[in-house]
Order: structure tokens, then sequence, then C-alpha cells
């Protein structure tokens, strides 16, 4: 096993762990594409939430490259060069080409060159157009007087000469003898998959994780024949682990053949009927050919898994793990292609230290990365950022500011909580707010999500909030929303104010998800009702369900209840089950109040 930090020791930091500004750069011949084959595609760009730049200016020649210009290159992810048969007249697009390919070796810059009615021999050889343009920047540079301005002029050309022929020998695509409806929409796709831009995709904020984002980025770009395959993120819940794994995902999942992210595997594994086979799926689909063929069998999908890995460079991550059962679904025994990098992210250090260095038939390379509470400083700006929208207190907000941060103890989760309830709010409400927290008996974290629960200003959010803790985490948006509004409940501004609250989020796939923290909280508050008498709450789920139903009590005050549906196998517990529910109506694994 390797200790991150001592694999990452000396190591640089990449820029590409920096935000980028755009997505990609459109570098282009104004005079030949600007109002058709660019202007379609920056359209088409922007409707896909690409963020794209755009020169609005004619680009003249005999000039040095505008600053924002280079800057709008330098805060891309990727470029996009439409080389048409004038794109070599322009100066300002051959020193951006020289840039672009500056970018390219130096952060994995992506590049998609366009051959736009052009061959890429042409621009190899610089012959035809190519030839003609360079020829007159050379006589430009013979009838140049100043000799200084004559050496700058034989540099650039010689820096043109060598950026054109790099980029024709990059695999592009060709525009001769294709619909460019077609080639347009091939480029999009192209550029979606590999920078994974979705506005269900957003990046991560991340606050005084910088540290734990460049020992990531480093392991991940770690090629060499120490390269370390598995990376395991250790921490307690909602110390930051899911969201420094997605922030790293989504910069770098381009850079491979393949790439997945299964969030919440523990949850989905467990609590869900099929739920591993359900995973495997989109694993299995992910990083290879979706099958048509119907599996039903964990095995069976671990084998195909497992040649999926062994084929292809990809790059996994695995959100959640809890079970070494959960790592033998989803990634066998047979071992990875080169290149490959697993990331696992678990509350269970035992899990991975003692099962994943012993699983001989992989022989992984191993590392581990702890994650613990903020510093003070880093905890402060959070709060702040939160609370105030900058980076430090407001004038008088100064004491109860470090009040709240010292309770908090550096638990990013909850001070994002904290900072959102505290939002707006007045100095006196912040002391009468810390006062009630210190006179709360539970775990401190647990106190500080429960005030967030009860600063819900209606009794519609927080009846909304407690049903989706304890039965609709993991299920489909429109689902819940259809299964809520039949028993009167209001979602649409209910699922708005919750979000706002941050008691839930909208995964990557319309599921509804909440930190684990947060749900045993809103089902906290439920046990309350009834601490040893579980048929008097409000709602009941696992074992408490079917416990009540069996014992035949009452459940009068019972508004839904969930039961896993594998113990109705049985038929003389159905038959139990069937005798207690005559006022229950059952959707599916959900069973909802029908006595209105």
């Amino acid at each position: 096993m390797v200790v991150l930090s001592e694999l990452c020791e000396g190591s640089s930091s990449s820029s590409s762990t920096q935000a980028h500004r755009y997505d990609v750069f459109l570098s282009f011949r104004g005079v030949d594409t600007r109002h058709s084959f660019t202007n379609h595609l920056y359209n088409a760009l922007m409707h896909a939430n690409i963020t794209t730049f755009l020169d609005d200016e004619e680009i003249e020649t005999g000039e040095d490259l505008k600053p924002e210009l280079e800057y709008a290159i330098k805060a891309s992810r990727a470029s996009v060069i439409v080389l048409s048969k004038n794109y070599a007249t322009s100066t300002w697009c051959l020193d951006e080409l020289v840039l672009i390919l500056e970018q390219h070796m130096k952060s994995n810059h992506i590049i998609i060159p366009i051959f736009y009615h052009v061959e890429p021999t042409s621009v190899r050889k610089q012959q035809s157009s190519f030839g003609d343009a360079m020829a007159k920047h050379r006589q430009k540079m013979e009838a140049e007087t100043n000799s200084n301005k004559r050496n700058q002029w034989s540099q650039k050309i010689e820096l043109w000469n060598k950026a054109l022929r790099e980029v024709a020998d990059l695999k592009g695509k060709d525009a001769n003898s294709r619909q460019e409806v077609e080639l347009i929409d091939e480029i999009v796709k192209d550029i979606y998959r590999r920078l994974c831009v979705s506005s269900r995709f957003p990046l991560p904020q991340l606050i005084g994780m910088e540290n734990s984002i460049k020992l990531v980025t480093s392991w991940l770009k770690d090629a060499t024949s120490h390269t370390t395959d598995i990376l395991t993120i250790l921490g307690m819940g909602g110390i930051g682990k899911t969201s420094l794994a997605k922030y790293v995902y989504v910069l770098h999942s381009h850079e491979f053949d393949n790439s997945s992210f299964i969030a919440d595997v523990n949850r989905r594994c467990d609590t869900k009927y099929n739920g591993t086979i359900d995973v495997q799926k989109q694993l299995y689909n992910d990083i290879s050919k979706p099958s048509s063929v119907q599996v039903h069998d964990v095995s069976i999908y671990t084998s195909m898994i497992e040649n999926a890995l062994a084929r292809k460079k990809v790059f996994l991550v695995l959100d959640d793990i809890g079970s070494i059962n959960h790592l033998d679904a989803l990634l066998g025994s047979k071992g990875f292609h080169p290149g490959s990098k697993i990331l696992i992210t678990t509350k269970d250090a035992w899990l991975t230290q003692s099962s994943l260095p012993f699983k001989t038939n992989i022989k992984p390379n191993y590392a581990e990365h702890k994650l613990s509470g903020l510093s003070t400083i880093e905890a402060r700006k959070l709060l702040c950022f939160h609370a105030f929208m900058c980076n430090n207190p407001k004038a008088g907000y100064e004491e109860v500011s470090e009040k709240l941060v010292k309770y908090c103890g550096g638990h990013p989760m909850a001070l994002k909580v904290l900072g959102r309830s505290l939002h707006n709010r007045d100095v006196t409400y912040w002391e009468g707010y810390i006062d009630t927290l210190k006179k709360e008996n539970n775990s401190p974290i647990n106190n500080v999500l429960r005030m967030s629960f009860d600063s819900l200003s209606s009794e519609n959010d927080k009846d909304l909030f407690k049903h989706i803790s304890c039965f609709f985490v993991g299920m489909d948006r429109n689902d819940t929303v259809t299964i809520l509004e039949a028993c009167d409940i209001e979602t649409k501004t209910g699922i708005t104010n919750l979000i706002d609250k941050c008691l839930l989020s909208i995964g990557w796939y319309n599921e509804m998800t909440m930190h684990q923290l947060v749900q045993e909280m809103g089902r906290f508050v439920v046990r309350e009702e009834s601490l040893n008498r579980p048929w008097e709450r409000s709602r009941l789920w696992g074992h408490e369900s079917f416990r009540v139903l069996k014992q035949e009590k009452s459940t009068k005050n019972v508004l839904g209840l969930t039961l896993d549906m594998k113990i109705l196998e049985n038929k003389k517990i159905r038959g139990s089950l069937e005798l207690k529910t005559d006022a229950l109506t059952i959707h599916s694994d959900f069973i909802s109040d029908s006595r209105n």
C-alpha cells in the first residue's frame, strides 16, 4: 500500500486542476466561415451547454495576437480549429494555432482539427492555398528592412510551419465530402463526451480542498512504471469525498478511452431489489457497448465487466463502497488495462485496506488519501461563502462566525448547511441559533442538519422532507412527484425549497439524492414521534414496517411505509400483511395513506 502524500511528494500541480472559463475555443478564418459553418457550429455547441469562445471581430493580418484571445485559449479545455482555404493568410490564426499546440503539450488541451474543404496533405506540406499564404508571409519577411523585425518574422514563420505540420498529423474531421449538419452533430457529441459536459454535471464548488485536488490529480496523471491503479478516498460522511471525486472526474474523465462515475453504490446495491445488477449494468454500458442480452445474474455481469476492463484504458469512480461484495461485483479479479485508474470513496477504511491489497489476481498498485476536517481558516471561508457570499464575516459577525466554525469542527457539510440556514439573518438570530445548538443532546452534526430542517417555513415542506428521507431517496424525481402530488403534498416549490436548504439534491440521472447524514437526521425526526412505539409514528421503513404489521399493531397514525418486497414471497407473511393493511394503498414498494 502507498500513502498518497508519499506518492505525490515533489510532484508539480497540473494547470488542469484550475477551473476553466470556456469548454471550447473556436479558431477560424472569419472571411471563410464566420457566417456559415463556424456560426452553425458555435450555435450547436452553445445549445448543447458547451461554453464556447468565438471572437466577434474580424481578424486582421500583420498584427500580434490580442491578449484576450491568448487568455481565451489558455482558459479553454479544448480547441476546434477550422482549417479553411484562407486560414493561413491570417497571422492571428497562425499565432492561435501555435499557442493551442503549446497548451496541448502542457495540459492535455484537446484539439479537434476540421479540414474544411482542404486536404490534410496541403496543410502538412503547405501546398495549394496554404503554400501561397506562407509564400506571402516570407515575401513580407524579405521586404522587411529592420533586422530585428526580420528576425522576428523568421522565427514566427518557423513556428507556423511546425504548427501546420503538427496539426495536420492530429486526428481530425474531414468536411470535404460530408453534410455539414451531420459533421456538426458529430463534433458536438465528441466534445460533449470527452469533456463530460452536461447541465447535470456541474463542477462542484470546493473550498479548502486545493491540496487534495492536487494530490488526486497527481495520482491520476502518474503514468510511470510505478503507477498506482487504485486510490481510495477515506473519511466520514459529509467530509467531501464524493465532491472531490466528482471534481476530478469531471475535469479528467475525457483523457481515458472510457469512464464511469457510479454514485452511491452502498445504498443502491443494498437497499434496492436487483440493485447490484442495476449498478453493474450502468458500469458496463459506460465502459463498453451496451449489451442487448438481458442479464439477471451478478456473476455473469461481473465476468462481462472484467473483460471490458481488460480491453480499454478506463477511469472509474466507485462512490461510497460499503462492502467487499461491491468490489467483487464491480471489479472482478482479472485486472485492468494498463493506464486504467480506479477511484473509490468509502467511510470504511478497513474495507479497502484489508481487502484490495490481497485481491491477488488483480495485484494493483494501491494508495489511499484520507480526508479530515477543514482547517479553521478554510472552515471560516466555507461558512462565509454560504452565509455572506464572500470569504470573510461581515462587520459585527466575527464573533458568532468563530463560534459556529468551532462548533462544526471543520465538517464541510455542516458548515454549508449552517451557512445557508443563516444567510441574511441578523446577529441576534445567529446567537439564538448557537444557543439552541448547544442545548441539544445529540451529535453536533445531526444538530446542525436538524436546525436546517426546523428552519423550513411550511409544514408542507417538512412533511415533504420526511417523506423523501424515509421513502424516496434514489427514486426518479418525476415518479416521486407523481406519487406525492396524489397524496396532496405540494412538490413544485417544496423540492426547490429543500434544495435551497441543502437538504436535497437531484442526481445526474434525475434521481432524488440526499446526503446520508441528512437522511439519517430526517428519519430521526420521525422516530422522535414515538421512540418506543414505532406503530404510532407517521412513517415506517425497513424491518420495522414488517415487525409492526406482523405484530398486528394499530397503524392509524401511519401515513406511509416501505417494505422489502422479497419478504412477501412467503405466503403466510403476505396474508398477515394484507390483513393489517386494508386501509392502505400499495404503490410498488411504497405504501401510502388512502384514508382521505
